[in-house]
């Protein structure tokens, strides 16, 4: 049994050729629409949260939740979410809502399982947007600092204090 090697020929170096031709030109390609797409800004940027205004209501007597509020902000260029509200003070039952108004100019209350904090733009929490609705507890007090965690789908969590307030305030 003969075996021979496998020697270079005009006709097999440009058959290589070829066949690496497609891959390459599509890689070139590709490396260079993405250039182009980060160097006009498209890319965008991660998501950068800060936290301002956080207020919670002052419960009213006889009243099981009460509602908090904050301001969040995102200077980064992309969404993110705010997906869940912890506080060492309230052991259970904080949950995240949205508020619609109906025809009657009513406003009702629903519970959501995250509120979008969008790209280069604001969340502005409201008794007539969304709130993080919180059992209340009698023990609070107007000017008391009562801590909240609020948890991001991308950028983690972040520490809060939030001043208590009469509402309306």
């Amino acid at each position: 049994m003969t075996t021979s090697a496998w020697t270079p020929t005009p006709r097999r170096l440009a058959d290589t050729a070829l066949a690496a031709l497609a891959p390459i030109c599509a890689c070139v390609l590709a490396l260079g629409a993405l250039a182009v797409w980060t160097a006009t800004g498209n890319a965008g940027t991660p998501a950068r949260i800060g936290v301002t205004d956080a207020r919670l209501f002052l419960p009213s007597r006889g009243v099981p939740e009460t509602a908090a509020f904050f301001k969040i902000t995102n200077t980064g260029g992309a969404q993110d979410r705010l997906v869940g509200v912890t506080s060492s003070e309230v052991p259970e039952g904080i949950s995240l809502s949205s508020h619609r108004m109906t025809a009657g100019g009513a406003a009702h209350r629903r519970p959501t399982e995250s509120l979008p904090v969008p790209a280069e733009g604001t969340l502005d929490m409201s008794p007539l947007s969304s709130d993080v609705t919180v059992p209340a507890a009698a023990r609070w007090q107007a000017g008391d600092l009562v801590p909240f965690t609020l948890h991001f789908e991308h950028s983690g969590r972040m520490e809060v204090l939030a001043v208590v307030v009469r509402p309306g305030s």
